[in-house]
């Protein structure tokens, strides 16, 4: 991917696109094609269509994306397949069209069986019954992998598709209807801490086992795939394995239980109250951890260990969010002092 190729990241403001930026940036690439939602709606085929037309980029990844956690996810399923399959199909579609050299898609882990064997292999695609709560999500997503790998086989396209496990970092949603488990707890614990509230409450059993990674890892690795050499590729794929040689999961390797999760992020908070949980509440997929070989023999690791990533994200929740919204250090309010605190662990 030559320094000054033309490089169009969908969804530049979410928390995978906006690092995606900053580490193409970092690296020299000033040539980025950038567009708000009010400029050009993914959605709409004509929009796209000329957009493609008209700026004719060299590269495309494509982070944007309808999400959310647990909540959100089985609130409006609707929603989640119809905007992600829009989205999806047009910009992978006109990418195709107008030459594009190489395609990024991203996607998620939930695309996995809910069963799934651990660690999950990319093999274990299509395997067997996905999660109830976020399956509308999940298989969008599983026809964006198809669809770039139909793209591969009939055309002799380079479309990839990144898998990346639970994502955390700058840019997050900490809206508690739709935000995923370590920005919620952030939020909840942090404002259990400022009104000395003596107990935050999470969803479920505390027991399921998740894999964080840092949105700035994640990005890191979605530039290393562009910047893969096509025979590099191609080698990979004809050694896979898997039915979608293109396909890579994207993680640390590593998991932790929620309950675990939970009291590393009162130690970044500063939060010295009980934690309990509401087993009435779903707990989502038992353990999901993906198997990163694939990924790994291609020379990419991580750097951002969660403790330290948990720190950076509490640092930018403080900078972004609770400065504005929730008055840091104002004087706990007496009826809010007893009440307890709900987090909504939406760990899909």
């Amino acid at each position: 991917m030559q320094i000054n190729a033309k490089i169009f990241v969908a969804g530049h403001r979410g928390l995978v696109g906006s690092a995606v930026v900053r580490r193409l940036e970092s690296l020299g690439y000033s040539n980025l094609v950038l567009r708000a939602r009010p400029q050009l709606d993914l959605a709409d085929d004509k929009q796209v269509a000329q957009f493609f037309r008209s700026e004719a980029p060299d590269y495309v990844i494509l982070a944007a994306a309808k999400v959310g956690g647990i909540y959100a996810n089985a609130t409006y399923p609707a929603d989640f397949i119809a905007q992600n399959l829009r989205i999806q199909t047009n910009v992978i579609e006109h990418s195709f069209v107008s030459g594009v050299k190489r395609l990024l898609f991203l996607g998620s882990s939930c695309i996995y069986p809910k069963l799934s064997p651990q660690p999950i292999k990319e093999e274990y695609l299509l395997t067997g019954p996905l999660e109830e709560t976020n399956r509308a999500y999940a298989i969008a997503k599983i026809a964006g992998i198809e669809m770039c790998d139909a793209f591969n086989r009939q055309h002799g396209a380079h479309f990839l598709a990144a898998m990346p496990t639970n994502l955390y970092g700058p840019a997050d949603s900490y809206d508690l209807q739709n935000s995923h488990v370590i920005p919620a707890m952030l939020r909840k614990m942090h404002e259990a801490k400022r009104d000395g509230s003596p107990e935050v409450i999470l969803w479920g059993t505390g027991t399921p086992r998740r894999e964080f990674l840092y949105s700035e890892d994640a990005a890191d690795a979605c530039v290393y795939l562009m910047q893969l050499r096509d025979e590099e590729l191609d080698s990979l794929a004809r050694a896979s394995s898997t039915q979608y040689p293109y396909l890579f999961n994207v993680g640390c390797g590593e998991d932790l239980t929620i309950r675990q999760l939970a009291e590393l992020v009162a130690e970044v908070v500063g939060f010295q109250g009980r934690l309990s949980f509401d087993t009435s509440k779903p707990d989502g997929t038992p353990r999901k951890l993906l198997d990163v070989n694939r990924l790994a023999r291609l020379g990419w690791k991580p750097r951002v260990p969660l403790s330290e990533g948990l720190r950076l994200a509490y640092r930018d929740f403080l900078q972004k969010v609770a400065a504005k919204t929730v008055g840091i250090g104002s004087p706990p309010d007496s009826e809010k002092t007893q009440k307890k605190q709900e987090t909504f662990s939406k760990h899909g």
